[in-house]
């Protein structure tokens, strides 16, 4: 009894619902390193040393953590294949650049596995990196993991190493996870009825 007088979409269809990217943090509820680190009891423990060196050097707490988790999953005794050292991974040539020197008691590598040295010279170092790069913080964090010649090789652009740009997405995601969540709105206030 029908006839069809017409197929395909209309604009009177309901519009598809827009694709939600996963918040950066989502992304990390699978990742090997997260599963590591989520729960890892140095996270309490250096908290009040994160803190004062974040706020000493004008970093978010959230960002000095993601460092770490990325760089020695909060082990404050690890070293890289290519010589850095404790939580923040500083290499001894940094420590040096920034006043840490062996002394008749430690040498420049036991000082830089010291928590409060190594995240004193992390932050420092982060700050200062991201004064150069104009507060963009991927190309600080491109700079703090390849270092800042080759960021600046690249014209100031995230060099085209796997590694250094999975690490600038892997802090970032990380970074999100650690970021407190924003305060909630302030109570609406009614105005007060008069009755007369």
């Amino acid at each position: 009894r029908y006839q069809l007088f017409y197929k395909g979409g209309s604009s009177l269809d309901p519009a598809p619902a827009p694709a939600v990217a996963p918040a950066p943090s989502d992304l990390l509820l699978n990742h090997r390193l997260f599963l590591r680190v989520a729960q890892h009891p140095n996270l309490e423990r250096y908290k009040s040393l994160i803190d004062a060196s974040a706020r000493t050097y004008g970093l978010e707490p959230s960002l000095v953590k993601a460092m770490i988790a990325v760089e020695s999953a909060f082990e404050p005794q690890a070293v890289s294949p290519k010589g850095a050292l404790g939580l923040m991974q500083i290499m001894p040539a940094t420590g040096e650049r920034y006043g840490v020197a062996p002394n008749a008691k430690r040498t420049l590598e036991q000082q830089l596995f010291d928590p409060a040295t190594n995240l004193r010279i992390g932050t420092r170092y982060m700050r200062d990196l991201l004064k150069r790069f104009d507060q963009d913080l991927s190309l600080a964090l491109a700079a703090y993991n390849a270092g800042e010649g080759a960021v600046e090789q690249y014209a100031r652009t995230i060099p085209p190493y796997p590694e250094t740009r999975d690490y600038v997405a892997l802090v970032q995601q990380f970074e999100a996870f650690y970021r407190p969540p924003p305060p909630p709105p302030p109570p609406v206030q009614t105005p007060a009825r008069v009755t007369l």
